[in-house]
């Protein structure tokens, strides 16, 4: 998977950004929890291909997944021990 997710001290505090942005993922979710639509967010910032909104956000699910498939082998290990 492409990497559209970055994480740089020197860049917005280290928050999480779109690659290559100093657009802070959080913001982005917001934006969506909002109601705006990729679409929306892609003529808010026009610079950023759509492709990278919708890259963005395949990434952090995937991330999400993992965490959850982290936690359940977690999980698992504390019951069996």
């Amino acid at each position: 998977m492409k990497k559209y997710i970055t994480s740089k001290p020197d860049v917005m505090g280290g928050a999480p950004c779109i690659l290559g942005t100093r657009i802070p993922v959080d913001v982005i979710l917001y934006r969506l929890k909002e109601g705006y639509t990729l679409k929306d967010l892609h003529k808010m910032y026009p610079w950023v291909e759509l492709k990278k909104f919708e890259g963005a956000l395949e990434e952090l699910a995937s991330k999400v997944n993992t965490l959850k498939d982290d936690q359940e082998v977690l999980q698992t290990q504390t019951t069996a021990g």
